[in-house]
């Protein structure tokens, strides 16, 4: 009955850790929008929007990006502390490092919070909106790892080359997206194709797509010719190895459209969150648990008396 009931309470919390995922995923897609919508300061003020919860007759497209974004951090912030408080109270039941974790991700969601009010109060400086970015896909990163390790137990840890491989990945798209997120909240983009300025930014962000993109292959690479339980994961590789791709391509069109379509700038940065999220899962991804094996055990009644 004990490991029935922890297996439903890690399944249950590794579901709500999953949607934590989808949410921050969406959380950032929407920051994206905001700023490319140059919605960031269409609510004066924080945490209300322009002094209520919901704006009623200044409600526009932008507004509503910018209130939007609040409230799904707010949802978030929220789920954190019940996944916290939930864990603490049955920590008896879950892993020692389960309810640290749990703190410690309340903790960065009150952070990027506090990251969130300073790029309102300081008008957008372009250092802040970056460390904005970087928290909210370091909280994609953990919550995607802490789902895979919730719904799926090892049984042994990965090998050191998988470890290694999918922890550089991880790495390289990590640091790919500051750039693209300095790049972006300087609007180096714009400034360069109109007058020349801020053009380093951009060859910065153009120039180390192609080692990522090398980084990510290679793990993929390594991973189908290592076979056996490497080569099983070829689903979660080649999603890698497809979200890679389109990520260059989305770059590429971005620029030769002039950043003129938000529609394709929003894409790639959903995209981004997408495959850190991935590489992070499969970084913690190891060999499951084998499955129990179910003996038959027979007792006195089940036994017909047998005549000799």
């Amino acid at each position: 009955m004990m490991l029935s009931s922890i297996s439903t309470l890690r399944r249950r919390l590794g579901l709500l850790s999953a949607h934590l995922v989808v949410a921050v995923i969406a959380l950032v897609v929407i920051g994206g929008a905001t700023r490319v919508m140059e919605a960031g300061l269409a609510c004066p003020d924080w945490p209300l929007c322009f002094g209520s919860f919901l704006p009623g007759r200044q409600m526009n497209v932008q507004v509503f990006l910018e209130w939007f974004h609040r409230l799904d951090a707010f949802v978030i912030g929220i789920a954190l502390v019940v996944m916290a408080v939930a864990t603490m109270l049955q920590q008896r039941q879950l892993p020692r490092w389960l309810p640290w974790l749990a703190a410690g991700l309340m903790v960065l969601v009150a952070m990027q919070g506090g990251l969130g009010a300073l790029t309102v109060t300081q008008l957008l400086p372009s250092g802040v909106v970056t460390a904005h970015l970087a928290l909210a896909l370091t909280l994609v990163a953990l919550l995607s790892g802490l789902t895979q390790r919730l719904l799926h137990p090892a049984a042994v840890v990965a090998p050191l080359w998988w470890r290694i491989g999918a922890s550089l990945g991880l790495l390289s798209v990590f640091v790919q997206c500051l750039l693209g997120g300095r790049m972006a909240t300087a609007w180096a983009g714009q400034r360069c194709l109109a007058g020349g300025e801020a053009c380093q930014l951009v060859l910065s962000h153009r120039v180390t797509a192609m080692p990522v993109v090398v980084v990510v292959l290679a793990f993929a690479g390594a991973a189908l010719l290592a076979g056996g339980w490497a080569r099983q994961q070829w689903p979660w590789l080649a999603g890698a190895v497809l979200l890679v791709l389109a990520q260059m391509a989305l770059g590429v069109l971005t620029l030769r459209l002039g950043l003129s379509q938000p529609a394709v700038t929003v894409a790639h940065q959903l995209v981004a969150a997408l495959l850190i999220a991935l590489l992070a899962a499969l970084l913690v991804r190891s060999p499951d648990l084998p499955s129990p094996s179910h003996s038959v055990v027979l007792d006195d009644t089940s036994l017909e008396a047998c005549h000799g």
